[in-house]
């Protein structure tokens, strides 16, 4: 299968970026499309990280407000994992542990990638970089974040069974906490004895 990206025409810069795509791809049976039109937003890439400790069987989850969640059922504050933006020259491993450090105030003991996904690629490029990282400590602190990013985290160390209801009932209600939560339930023997 084959595409044609025929030309990208910024129309927005700002915080993030807003392009026009012009492109035409091959179809299923052999033919190609007219040529499309698709207005995507350029957000970059980013590293989620969900810190567990296998002595303890607990998560630790982060709240922060987020203006693009209004209508979430608890209001934009919601509960997530530690995540960020991926600088150019920055490798994924390093991201994930400058966020640990800026968000929680951990170091991982050890990084378990878990997957990359595609956030909504059919209108953003963003992809998400999935890691489970090991800790052996309980946070010392509540609040983190950098003023010069206007941050306001507030920490919540909670088993896995509390976080996997918090799915259930519609608290924890973004795709990367989510998607780890799930994914670390699945393999928690890994991590932990039966």
């Amino acid at each position: 299968m084959q595409y044609e990206l025929l030309n990208i025409e910024p129309l927005y810069r700002g915080f993030f970026a807003l392009n026009r795509y012009r492109l035409r791809f091959e179809r299923y049976d052999g033919s190609w499309s007219p040529q499309i039109s698709r207005e995507i937003f350029e957000r970059g890439h980013a590293v989620a990280v969900l810190p567990f400790d296998p002595k303890r069987r607990e998560v630790v989850m982060i709240e922060q407000f987020r203006p693009g969640a209004f209508d979430a059922p608890g209001g934009p504050w919601l509960t997530e994992i530690v995540a960020g933006m991926i600088e150019a020259n920055e490798s994924v491993e390093s991201v994930a542990r400058r966020e640990m450090s800026e968000e929680s105030g951990l170091e991982p003991l050890k990084l378990i990638p878990i997957t990359r996904y595609w956030v909504s690629p059919g209108g953003t490029t963003e992809s998400i970089y999935l890691f489970l990282a090991l800790i052996d400590a309980v946070p010392t602190e509540t609040f983190f974040g950098l003023p010069e990013e206007h941050e306001d985290i507030k920490l919540h160390t909670m088993s896995l069974d509390e976080a996997l209801a918090r799915i259930d009932s519609g608290i924890i209600c973004s795709a990367a906490p989510i998607i780890a939560l799930q994914w670390l339930d699945r393999h928690i023997t890994q991590f932990c004895a039966p």
